[in-house]
């Protein structure tokens, strides 16, 4: 075991732009993104104008990347976020922000795992096999402590090979929905009309779209151990959220065009399980239903894989600055991993899931809806403090940027993510499905959690201003 206060480093050059693109396209999720959530979007939200919907995320997320990854070769560490923020507005605000997208992936995290048992208990069951939900969270859980303690490129390429068996099933689905002419009323470029997209009901899409592309950001975590960072991440950024948006739109135009424009939306009301699964044995057959149902479990699992990594990482950074336990910034000596970090924080997601496992919570209606409206809510959040950042980071730093790459875009970033911010608020029951007092004081607990991150960055700088000046510079 390597002691991080020794001067120990996550193992540097080990992962490169497909690889990164694997983490943070897993993170999330397609399979579950496509078929768990866009029936509700359907459903309750635009209809028709689904597709056009994550072409509006899509664009935001693509002005978001241009500060994002104007300031990426200033951030060499593993500290993501917590960097960026630091970078440009200061240590107190950095941990205000790293408390926030620790919240969003620890919160998205649980309700995954929860989500993974409602599946597999699901898949089990007609074989005779019940066993309660949160003993088969657990048993994901110790599988995916053992791929995250390993060396990261093993994470990649496990990753990898999920990632593309689900992107290959839902775009066999596509193909056949083109190749069968469309439904009733053929193919149509309905679903791109500014007309369809700017629908009511454009908000509550937006609540469910803008959750399918959590992780997309986590590009920077992996710059200690990419390879040629400064080139590596801003690809990576740009060819996940390209990949996301293009997958997405297609997918959900593609199903939009098997059912009718018309009447894609009763058929989402009548069945949201099976909207997708339906389509998929009418063109495919039965066997591509089990595949899908199969696809959706390994989705799960590659999806916690990527969190946990990503997770792992936050820890070990807060660590190397002294803001948690040193000692989770210790290295693997073989495989490089923050494996302390990675233990530590498996054990808290272990204790909160018995928790709502005693509480009698239902693993779906209430661990995976309210985590997951808490997480896109807390990554917002977030993502507004770096764009932020970056518009102050370039007005006290020299450079040689223009001025959309360091001023309009990031504020324009900067207001599209406000509007996010209170449209989701103002939806958020839409997205957990509750009405629940809990559930409603979701958005003040992310601000105050990230209040609470500078005042523990403030007492810090009263009781060691040493260790306060060089928060968020131990990477660089």
């Amino acid at each position: 075991m390597t002691d991080a206060t020794a001067g120990s480093r996550l193992r540097g050059n080990s992962i490169g732009l497909a690889h990164i693109v694997f983490f943070v396209v897993a993170a999330a999720a397609p399979m579950t993104a496509v078929v768990g959530a866009t029936p509700p979007a359907f459903a309750f939200g635009n209809g028709t104008g689904v597709p056009g919907a994550f072409v509006l995320a899509g664009l935001l997320y693509l002005v978001f990347s241009v500060g994002y990854t104007a300031m990426t070769p200033y951030i060499s560490g593993a500290g993501g976020f917590f960097s960026y923020i630091s970078r440009g507005m200061g240590a107190a605000a950095g941990v205000g922000g790293a408390l926030m997208a620790l919240l969003a992936y620890f919160a998205i995290q649980i309700g995954i795992y929860a989500l993974f048992a409602v599946f597999m208990a699901a898949t089990l069951a007609p074989y005779g096999i019940e066993l309660p939900w949160w003993v088969w969270s657990l048993v994901v859980l110790g599988v995916v402590v053992y791929f995250g303690r390993r060396n990261i490129a093993i994470s990649g390429r496990i990753l990898g090979a999920c990632m593309l068996a689900e992107l290959a099933i839902l775009l066999l689905l596509d193909i056949a929905i083109l190749f069968h002419g469309g439904g009733p009323e053929g193919l149509t470029l309905s679903g791109f009309r500014p007309s369809e997209v700017l629908a009511p009901g454009l908000g509550v899409s937006m609540v469910f779209v803008l959750g399918a592309y959590v992780g997309f950001e986590a590009t920077a975590i992996f710059a200690e151990e990419a390879h040629r960072p400064e080139r590596t991440i801003p690809r990576a950024t740009y060819v996940a959220v390209l990949l996301i948006t293009l997958f997405y739109a297609f997918s959900t135009w593609a199903i939009s065009q098997y059912y009718g424009p018309s009447q894609v939306r009763g058929a989402a009301e009548a069945s949201l399980e099976g909207f997708y699964f339906d389509a998929a044995a009418d063109l495919l057959g039965p066997w591509s239903v089990t595949v899908m149902n199969l696809l959706l479990l390994t989705s799960l699992f590659a999806c916690l894989l990527s969190f946990h990594n990503t997770l792992n990482r936050y820890f070990y950074t807060l660590a190397r600055e002294s803001l948690i336990w040193r000692k989770l910034a210790h290295i693997h000596p073989e495989h490089g991993s923050p494996h302390m970090a990675g233990l530590v924080q498996a054990g808290l997601v272990a204790v909160i899931l018995i928790a709502f496992a005693i509480g009698g919570a239902d693993p779906y209606m209430t661990v995976f809806s309210w985590m997951a409206g808490l997480a896109v809510l807390a990554i917002l959040a977030t993502q507004i403090l770096v764009s932020a950042s970056v518009i102050r980071f370039f007005r006290i730093n020299t450079h040689r940027r223009s001025v959309w790459v360091v001023l309009v875009a990031p504020v324009l970033a900067t207001l599209g993510l406000l509007a996010a911010f209170a449209l989701v608020s103002g939806n958020i029951s839409m997205l957990t499905g509750s009405e629940s007092a809990i559930v409603l004081a979701f958005p003040l607990l992310v601000i105050a959690t990230g209040l609470g991150g500078a005042l523990i960055a403030w007492g810090i700088k009263a009781r060691n201003p040493a260790l306060y000046s060089n928060l968020g510079r131990s990477f660089d």
